[in-house]
């Protein structure tokens, strides 16, 4: 149940870069089974509805992609009351449709992690959730809608391998990614998805492109561009933080406040 006084039906968790969001909040410090989250939670309103704002890597990027507390953190943002879930991310760019600059609702993910808890489930709890359509399809609709008009480049769908890291993609992994048609890569994507679903919450992502990984001159069709870097993700998201803010307002001020949805009955029939 949602403590009192602190409830929030819409939570947006902030990636590299973002770090703090909502001024003049209210913080929230909790515990859960799982340990502490990544940071305080803050909550504040944004366009006229309270949101909880959580950085996912820590105030001060704390807690590198593999050691981020994402079940702690998901568990968190349910117990104050959240329903609805716009995830934020930094990514590369694999094909060179995807320009640095746009932003993606992401529909699809590819695991490459290797070391992460990525179940609140097991043994004679277990379950077997479907993830063949892991992000609310409903919020990405919605989003669209909102952002139809915006000062952006909007890619409706894109699918984004997660590494492992916290180093960068070899040239070789990165063309290998580029040549499965994959549109996209990231470090933090997977399993804060599908842990969401496991807790029937609908979430989707807000993915903003920064670079065009390792591979930048055949991706990026300049012998020139540069290759990611972790300073230069942080640059470019600041140089584009104001735009960053104003998109996920528009989608904040579109989600509705009632609803039914698939994700809020992702435990049906998936229990073992």
């Amino acid at each position: 149940m949602p403590i009192s006084g602190t409830e929030a039906s819409v939570a947006l968790i902030g990636g590299t870069g973002f770090y703090q969001f909502l001024d003049g909040g209210k913080e929230v410090v909790l515990d859960t089974p799982y340990g502490k989250p990544s940071a305080p939670i803050t909550i504040a309103s944004v366009e006229g509805r309270d949101v909880a704002f959580l950085p996912r890597h820590g105030r001060n990027h704390d807690h590198l992609p593999s050691d981020v507390p994402y079940q702690a953190n998901l568990w968190a943002l349910r117990e104050l009351g959240v329903r609805q879930v716009v995830a934020f991310n930094t990514v590369g760019s694999l094909q060179r449709s995807y320009r640095k600059g746009d932003f993606v609702l992401v529909d699809q993910f590819v695991d490459r992690t290797r070391r992460r808890k990525d179940t609140f489930f097991s043994g004679d709890q277990a379950a077997h959730i479907s993830s063949a359509t892991p992000y609310c399809g409903r919020m990405r609709q919605l989003s669209a809608e909102a952002l139809s008009d915006a000062d952006a480049n909007v890619h409706p769908g894109g699918t984004v391998v997660v590494i492992e890291g916290p180093r960068f993609s070899t040239a070789a992994e990165s063309r290998w990614f580029s040549s499965q048609g994959w549109h996209l890569v990231n470090m933090t994507q997977y399993p804060e998805v599908v842990l969401a679903r496991e807790l029937e919450l609908c979430y989707m992502n807000l993915s903003y492109i920064t670079d065009y990984d390792v591979a930048a001159a055949e991706v990026a069709g300049d012998e020139d561009a540069e290759k990611v870097s972790h300073a230069g993700v942080l640059a470019a998201f600041s140089a584009d933080s104001e735009r960053v803010a104003d998109i996920v307002r528009r989608i904040v001020g579109e989600l509705p406040t009632e609803f039914d949805c698939a994700c809020q009955h992702a435990l049906s029939g998936a229990r073992t």
